[in-house]
């Protein structure tokens, strides 16, 4: 048979024949089959493999590199800025000085005279390893790494004491990871080159305590007075717990510092019985109270009013920041808003126009019995070029620029724009008659009563307009528009801290000096009559809103920092936020402008150029009146003037020859405002925009004006004319005089604003801001 022929496939090629396929069976396989796709666990292993293999390679890469920079890291010699680099403060213009903080104070001493509890509380609290840990703690970088790259408002060091003695020593405060890994290798170095007890003398003698004391033995001196190998139990612990936050603990800055410290005083203690150097019972006698503290002494270069405004430079730089260390020894060059003739002008103006005698003249008036506080501030900047804050500072460390006293009348203004702001306008009509129940309650609002027997002081009318109202400072009025507003205190406290009164508790979009008014509360139903004690810095500044155009600036006593370096480190920025509307701050100055023109303010007519404010009295809760206030402006600046007695609410009437704010604090805002605005241009203010909205509440519309009823005709006889008498003239008619509108109020007598004689007050004088019923203010 012959084979069988290949077949063809067309294009004259032969096909190779088919293989056969192998005969399917046990270990039968194909050659061409793939392989099954990987599963996620497989691919998960995989990752795993391979991340495991990058990652032991990144280690060790890391390792290799950690290791030639420690090698390389040499102890570098000791800051020359550790040595003393001081700050210092300048007026306006950064040309003429106004001091310095503290020169460094330091002396170093012996290990062997430190006391044993100030080695041990500080180790206790601060770093209780230290004693075995290698200079570094890994799981506090770790932690604070974490913590810092949240972004919050404040970066964790996780600084071991040897870490804190190497920065202060060779590095700097800048919180950087370049200077954190500088540190860590230093420290290494250096716990390797020094003892234990030898890195703790040079800490303890080298550290800050705040008080420009650096160094156990200064602090020792500045807090207790006495040299450091003296220091008992209780002290030790108080100069331990200072250690962590050398401003904020410093018991001289206040009842929340000494709080503070309390509080991590304990703390140290306790520290201290959980390690076994002190028993518990030690612990628990000595943390019943802080010791006593020797009176602080002040630098003389603090002298006068100075060492006010060096006070609140300081405070400023912290809240901007800055720590305490590097304020006192960072070697800062700080620019402030103080001009030097601003300053001194409001020292002249008081020292002219305060009393000098008591109302009898059976007695001198000293300044350490009268305060008088003065602020400028200029509107739309919130620079607070001048001031003055009372008695010289090496006598009394309180300023009344920031201080101040009980508000009065001085709150109406912000009333007057919320009730703008909420429908109302100047021509709408309040309840001015005397007394006035607030709605809902037996509290019963007075004015003052000008003439003899006016019991429950005097009556303006029962429908007077709102700017007649401010005008003559009416308290019933202004506490009828207050609860014709829909929740009006509460919606008034906005108001006021919107246009710059610090708020009840301190908020970053609402700063001022100081930054809090404890007692300006949103629940206050009289807060128009001003009851809350206020700082005549932050008054200024609201009042500043008002002239410019309802555009608040916050309040501010730097603008630039400069590093020693060169570097600048802060500059200002003006901005500002619109409190109020344009047309309602118009309205709003309009009705002051009234005020000064033909109310209570009228002695700044002398100014000779337009001007707005308003006069402020407020009695404590005994009835005495215990501040009396003027604050007023000028398109180019605000100024407040406050007096106050003693403690701040002591009283006045019967002691000082006159306590109407419409006397001494307005002729002391006239000296100062002469003084400061000598050679500038006169400015207008803007005409008012007599907003007219929905009033939320009805019987406030205006009293329309009534023209008078038309003359009746008088009956005359007429004579008979003769030849020798000429014709008499044609018969006349008598009118009577028309009625008074119901809006007007009656007209007070005049008053006289001679210092030195008390004046019948043209208007509510004296007020009351305290808790009794009978609410009286000017």
């Amino acid at each position: 048979m012959s084979s069988p022929t290949p077949q063809s496939n067309g294009s004259g090629r032969r096909r190779a024949p088919a293989k056969k396929a192998p005969a399917g069976g046990r270990g039968s396989t194909s050659k061409t089959a793939k392989k099954p796709p990987r599963t996620v666990k497989g691919w998960l292993l995989w990752l795993l493999k391979w991340g495991l293999v990058a990652a032991l390679g990144l280690v060790v890469v890391l390792a290799i590199v950690l290791f030639v920079a420690y090698q390389k890291t040499t102890i570098p010699s000791p800051n020359k800025a550790f040595q003393t680099q001081t700050t210092s403060i300048y007026y306006a213009g950064g040309k003429s000085k106004i001091g310095q903080f503290a020169v460094q104070n330091r002396e170093s001493i012996p290990y062997s005279q430190m006391p044993d509890c100030m080695k041990q509380g500080v180790v206790d609290a601060e770093n209780r390893s230290f004693w075995t840990d290698k200079g570094i703690d890994p799981k506090g970088i770790i932690r604070a790494a974490f913590s810092n790259a949240k972004g919050g408002q404040t970066t964790q060091g996780a600084s071991t004491i040897t870490q804190q003695y190497v920065k202060i020593l060779y590095l700097n405060q800048e919180r950087t990871y370049t200077r954190k890994i500088k540190e860590a290798f230093l420290s290494l170095k250096l716990q390797r080159t020094l003892s234990k007890q030898q890195i703790l003398e040079g800490y303890l003698n080298t550290i800050y305590f705040g008080r420009g004391a650096y160094g156990i033995q200064a602090a020792s001196q500045a807090y207790f007075d006495k040299p450091a190998a003296k220091l008992d139990l209780q002290q030790c612990a108080v100069l331990s717990a200072v250690l962590n936050n050398p401003y904020g603990l410093d018991p001289n800055n206040g009842d929340a510092s000494k709080a503070a410290l309390l509080a991590r005083y304990r703390y140290v203690l306790n520290s201290m019985a959980n390690v076994g150097d002190i028993t518990d019972t030690q612990a628990a006698q000595a943390e019943t109270a802080l010791p006593k503290f020797p009176k602080a002494k002040a630098s003389s270069a603090k002298g006068g009013q100075k060492g006010h405004m060096l006070t609140m430079v300081e405070s400023e730089l912290h809240s901007l920041g800055f720590s305490d260390q590097e304020i006192s020894g960072g070697g800062l060059r700080v620019t402030t808003t103080f001009d030097k003739q601003a300053m001194a002008n409001a020292e002249e103006a008081v020292k002219e126009v305060a009393p000098k005698e008591t109302k009898d003249g059976s007695a001198k008036i000293t300044d350490k019995q009268l305060h008088v506080g003065v602020a400028s501030v200029v509107p739309g900047t919130g620079a607070l070029v001048g001031f003055y804050g009372g008695q010289d500072f090496l006598k009394s460390e309180i300023n009344w620029a920031s201080a101040g006293g009980m508000a009065g009348s001085t709150m109406k203004p912000f009333t007057l724009a919320t009730a703008l702001e909420n429908g109302y306008s100047l021509k709408d009509t309040f309840d001015g008659n005397s007394p006035f129940t607030y709605p809902g309650s037996t509290l019963q609002v007075h004015n003052e009563g000008e003439q003899a027997g006016e019991a429950n002081g005097h009556s303006y009318g029962a429908h007077i307009t709102a700017t007649t109202a401010l005008e003559q400072s009416v308290n019933t009025a202004f506490v009828d528009m207050s609860s014709s507003i829909p929740n009006g205190p509460k919606k008034i406290y906005a108001t006021a801290t919107k246009m710059g009164l610090a708020p009840e508790k301190p908020e970053k979009d609402l700063p001022g000096i100081p930054a809090r008014t404890p007692d300006l509360s949103p629940k206050d139903s009289l807060i128009t009559l001003g009851r809350a004690q206020v700082s005549p810095i932050n008054m200024a500044n609201a009042y500043a809103t008002i002239a410019a155009g309802g555009k608040r600036a916050d309040v501010h006593v730097i603008t630039k920092v400069v590093d020693r370096s060169g570097t600048v480190r802060y500059q200002y920025k003006n901005h500002t936020q619109q409190a109020i509307g344009a047309d309602i701050a118009a309205d709003t100055g309009y009705a002051m402008q009234q005020v000064v023109k033909s109310g209570t303010g009228r002695s700044a007519l002398a100014l000779g150029r337009p001007a707005a404010g308003k006069t402020g009295t407020a009695t404590n809760d005994k009835g005495q009146v215990s501040s009396a206030w003027f604050v007023g402006m000028t398109p180019q600046l605000s100024t407040a003037v406050v007096y106050v007695r003693g403690t701040g609410r002591e009283q006045l009437d019967g002691w000082m020859p006159s306590y109407f704010g419409a006397d001494y604090p307005t002729d002391t805002w006239l000296a100062v405002m002469n003084r400061d605005l000598e050679g500038q241009p006169v400015e207008d203010f803007p005409p008012p925009a007599n907003v007219d909205g929905k009033a939320p509440t009805s019987g406030h519309d205006p009293v329309p004006t009534q023209a008078p009823p038309p003359p009746k005709p008088t009956k005359t006889k007429t004579p008979k004319p003769t030849k020798t008498t000429a014709p008499p003239p044609p018969a006349t008619t008598s009118a009577a005089p028309p009625p008074p509108s119901s809006s007007a109020p009656p007209t007070p007598p005049p008053t006289s604003p001679t210092i030195g004689v008390t004046p019948q007050p043209t208007t509510p004088g004296p007020g009351s801001g305290g808790p009794n019923q009978r609410a009286k203010l000017d």
